[in-house]
């Protein structure tokens, strides 16, 4: 008899729900999306209608909301090397939230955390003034006015009482005592990010905004953001069609859940405009993010990765007129650019990030932007400046640098006391390869090949070495010898494939030639820019490649015309 007087009333309380459905206005227009969107609305609403909740106290809310952060903290601990940015951020995001929270009708603990997930682009709160956010929904943003209004709308959540309703009903439907602050651990931090009802959601929009208004900053962050929503949501529904688009599939499968889970984007959008326009609230210059250089790197990086070298520069560049110095941005910078053929900006970067903590790897990066960029004797000045700048002797790994950039310069000296210095039993043999290639790169290619073949006898398995091995044996037109050093490197950066191509070209196998240059360019496209190759490869390499470059237009040419 039980079972079905549960079962009449789930069924009158579906027939309410349809009943209210039908009576209330839809803004939003037919679409698949919207279907969603009232789906959860209304899965949401009947969750409601069944429980007879009693306020909490304050006091309450306050004990139970620790506990969940607590628990859900313990799970987002950053790794060690990006300790100190997360604490930078999380700071951050707290004198935000308290100069917003301060508007809030209850005089609650508020605390702001910081998930440093890039794949979590969400926001929640908790009962009792918590509020997570986490780095992908940061990373969407580009003033302090956008972080505002994702605040003020997670505060009204806790402020209007939502997050305490839910963990009643979290609570009630799994049979858990809110007293026993232990048994809250069953309740999972998604029951949180997890949206509201539409007119919970709409609320928080509308009483969000009125505080972050109050706290000084402009109602156009929140019209921006959204703005900004309605736009990945398209996106979120479509396949990745490659590495150019922004979006992980995680971070697509967040947003995915995000809106269905909230208002549609342009409704949002829309009511703020009304609420703007009926508050008659005046339009003011947002403000900066003070944290947005962290974001605008790692979209340097991916920009980087997928070979938009223009791109990875200019945020680079955005993210240190924000915070001068930073070092990952300057060494991505320099990347960026060098691989751009900007050499001199890159040795600029370079330069400017070695003077914030040196490392050989940096030094021989530094090394090479400034050959490429030359005259040969002004690099070598430059680089031996900056090491008597240092103030202390630096390692051999350094020096080799110098004397390889002078030996480009046309002073050898230094160069062959190096070569004779390691060519003892004790030297270290990467130091050798590295004199090899100074050689090459200056045209000595007997010197380069016998520095280059002693370093890859005694590192075998070292890829770079026997790479440039391989290219010195092409310039001695030993072409077999260097395809067989050619095809035991793996293609890591692809200049394997890019000499596989120039030695098939070198030994009339042009069809396959050109199979290998264009796989190396798809994936390496700085070896097609006639600029960095003439300024970082020899002269037969450069005038091969120029050759391989124009062989490809003309097929594709032809190929275009007999479609």
């Amino acid at each position: 008899m039980k079972r079905w007087l549960a079962l009449s009333g789930i069924v009158l309380l579906g027939c309410v729900a349809i009943v209210l459905s039908e009576r209330q206005k839809v803004d939003t227009p037919a679409s698949p999306e919207a279907v969603l969107h009232l789906v959860g609305d209304t899965q949401q609403e009947l969750s409601r209608l069944p429980m007879a909740l009693t306020k909490l106290s304050d006091e309450e809310e306050i004990r139970i909301g620790n506990e969940l952060a607590r628990h859900y903290g313990n799970g987002w601990q950053p790794e060690n090397e990006k300790k100190q940015e997360y604490q930078a951020v999380e700071s951050y995001l707290n004198n935000v939230g308290s100069r917003i929270a301060t508007r809030a009708r209850r005089p609650l603990p508020y605390r702001f955390h910081y998930l440093p997930e890039e794949g979590f682009i969400n926001a929640f709160a908790l009962p009792g003034g918590h509020v997570f956010v986490g780095a992908g929904l940061l990373e969407l943003m580009d003033s302090e006015d956008q972080l505002a209004a994702v605040l003020g709308h997670e505060i009204e959540h806790i402020d209007l009482g939502h997050c305490a309703e839910r963990v009643q009903i979290e609570a009630r439907l799994r049979k858990l005592h809110l007293e026993a602050l232990g048994s809250l651990a069953a309740i999972p931090a998604e029951v949180f990010e997890a949206g509201y009802s539409k007119e919970q959601e709409l609320a928080a929009d509308s009483y969000g905004a009125r505080l972050a208004v109050a706290a000084n900053y402009s109602p156009s962050g929140a019209v921006r953001l959204f703005e900004t929503f309605r736009r990945l949501e398209g996106e979120s529904q479509t396949t990745a069609k490659s590495p150019d688009q922004e979006l992980s599939r995680v971070a697509r499968d967040t947003l995915g859940g995000y809106f269905r889970s909230h208002p549609p984007s342009e409704e949002r959008e829309r009511r703020m405009r009304e609420l703007i326009a009926s508050e008659k609230w005046e339009a003011r210059a947002e403000k900066d993010l003070p944290i947005g250089y962290i974001y605008w790197t790692r979209k340097a990086e991916r920009a980087y990765a997928a070979h938009r070298y223009d791109q990875a520069i200019a945020l680079c560049k955005r993210s240190l007129t924000v915070r001068d110095g930073y070092t990952p941005a300057l060494e991505l910078l320099g990347d960026a650019s060098f691989y751009n053929a900007q050499f001199g900006d890159a040795a600029a970067a370079y330069r400017s990030r070695i003077q914030r903590g040196v490392a050989l790897p940096l030094a021989r990066k530094y090394a090479e932007a400034l050959a490429a960029r030359g005259p040969a004797a002004s690099a070598a000045r430059e680089y031996q400046d900056w090491l008597q700048a240092d103030g202390k002797r630096l390692p051999e790994g350094f020096q080799v640098e110098l004397a390889g950039l002078s030996l480009s310069a046309g002073d050898g000296a230094s160069a062959r006391r190096f070569a004779v210095q390691l060519r003892s039993v004790a030297a270290d043999p990467e130091l050798q390869g590295r004199l090899g290639w100074w050689y090459y790169r200056a045209g000595q290619y007997d010197t380069a090949n016998e520095l280059l073949a002693s370093a890859v006898e005694q590192r075998p398995q070292n890829a770079a070495l026997k790479t440039n091995l391989a290219w010195a044996l092409v310039e001695r037109r030993q072409f077999e010898t260097a395809l067989t050093r050619f095809n035991q490197v793996d293609d890591v950066g692809y200049p394997a494939r890019i000499g596989r191509a120039v030695v098939n070209w070198q030994t009339r196998s042009p069809d396959l030639a050109i199979s290998n240059y264009e796989t190396a360019i798809l994936q390496a496209p700085h070896w097609a820019n006639p600029k960095w190759v003439t300024a970082t490869q020899s002269p037969v390499v450069a005038r091969t490649l120029a050759e391989l470059e124009a062989e490809r237009k003309t097929r594709e040419k032809k190929s275009r015309m007999r479609k």
